[in-house]
């Protein structure tokens, strides 16, 4: 079986989906924050092992204490899984924080004040050449005054 088969897809997919659930309704440890979920799931095409990406929001401190919870939480998670899925082997499960939601935000904050500046350059430059031309125009009527 490839790893980008249809097949291999579905069961990322699923796997997703179930421990996505298990761990939003099911799984009762106070150390995984509320705020968790399940991000993407890369299951090995023998089916022997999974990496799990979850998202969770909040401090380094607050992420630390949830993957220790998840991996406590590991064999109920793995046996439920077994239940509700029918696959050859249950993997084992090997969680990662997914930083891409944060690393995408911040590169999101720095485009838009990459923008702010250039809205800023661009409107002190029209103020700046706004005042040349009442600087000229105040210039020329006092020469044509004069005369």
């Amino acid at each position: 079986m490839k790893k980008n088969s249809i097949k291999n897809t579905r069961i990322n997919q699923e796997v997703q989906r179930v421990l996505g659930n298990l761990i939003l309704l099911e799984v009762k440890d106070p150390r995984i924050a509320p705020m968790t979920s399940v991000s993407g799931v890369e299951v090995a095409p023998d089916l022997k092992s999974a990496k799990v990406y979850i998202t969770v929001f909040g401090d380094e401190n607050v992420k630390k204490q949830t993957l220790q919870g998840l991996r406590s939480a590991m064999p109920f998670l793995r046996s439920s899984l077994a239940k509700e899925l029918n696959l050859r082997n249950t993997p084992e499960l090997r969680f990662h924080i997914d930083e891409s939601l944060e690393y995408g935000m911040h590169m999101n904050s720095l485009i838009e004040s990459l923008h702010i500046s250039e809205a800023d350059d661009t409107a002190s430059e029209k103020d700046a050449e706004a005042s040349e031309e009442e600087t000229e125009d105040s210039g020329s009527k006092g020469d044509d005054g004069d005369e």
